[in-house]
């Protein structure tokens, strides 16, 4: 099995060219296609009302300008690791057309909004509503550090879900070239039996060529399952994480599964989801 599209969201962000440079060397790996998608915040090129037609002009100007950049910066960093790309910058909502276009892809990479860099708001909530919206798998990218090395040591959170399975079967190309893949259930405290369908899931794998252990991790306090599986993530040193991602509209407002919101918003590592 192998990711033959890979689809990376290019903005304006600081942290866009590591995005970009990981997303290369994964089509490296795989020998991909790579497609560079530009969407950014509607709200930069969108002038306010009343506003006259000369400051209108040269708001749109400006956006074209940082379209341009951002095009010519990801053309040359492929040409640079000597692989073909293509570059697309679709008009419409973020959200929309991130999702549209990741639906033909095997696999997207995005980045960890950071609040510290404006440039990286893209959208409300835009990687997990791309993540819920797509059908298709994520790799999310931190808003901080460096990725010396991805999917060498994986760590998978199983809990028996659907969206749990569905993460296993999208990051297989991943766990198949890993060197240490480990599945853990974080669980209560005083629970100390088998993680649900941890059997299975360890014959399910085998089948694939992929050899993980298991562990049973007891839930850190009132910390929650997202921050134990952080300190777990640290203290076996992985550099990727697999797991299920969790939401659904309560009154026009997305509700997100503790988890999730903990990884979107504290993730340590890049992060492999999927709904």
């Amino acid at each position: 099995m192998s990711y033959k599209t890979l689809l990376v969201h290019i903005d304006d962000s600081r942290r866009c060219d590591a995005r970009v440079e990981l997303a290369l060397e994964l089509a490296q790996r795989w020998d991909a296609h790579l497609i560079g998608l530009y969407a950014v915040s509607e709200g930069i090129s969108r002038p306010l009302f009343g506003t006259d037609d000369r400051f209108v002009a040269q708001l749109t100007a400006l956006t074209a300008d940082r379209r341009k950049m951002a095009q010519r910066a990801f053309l040359a960093a492929a040409e640079r690791a000597g692989r073909a790309a293509e570059w697309r910058a679709p008009e419409g909502s973020p959200v929309d057309v991130t999702t549209l276009h990741a639906r033909h892809t095997d696999l997207l990479v995005l980045g960890q909004p950071d609040p510290q860099d404006p440039a990286s708001y893209v959208e409300r909530n835009f990687v997990g509503e791309v993540v819920l919206g797509a059908g298709r798998p994520a790799l999310v990218i931190p808003r901080a550090g460096t990725v010396p090395t991805l999917g060498e040591n994986v760590l998978i959170a199983w809990d028996g879900s659907r969206e749990a399975s569905r993460a296993i079967a999208d990051a297989m190309p991943l766990l198949q070239r890993a060197r240490f893949v480990g599945v853990d259930v974080v669980k209560p405290k005083h629970d100390h039996e088998a993680g649900p369908g941890a059997i299975d899931v360890a014959a399910w794998l085998e089948a694939h060529g992929v050899r993980a252990s298991f562990s049973t991790t007891p839930r850190l306090g009132t910390a929650g399952t997202g921050a134990t599986l952080l300190n777990r993530v640290s203290d076996l040193h992985a550099d990727l994480l697999v797991m299920g991602a969790y939401g659904h509209s309560r009154a026009r407002e997305r509700v997100w599964g503790g988890v999730t919101r903990t990884m979107l918003e504290s993730m340590t590592v890049p992060v492999l989801m999927a709904h």
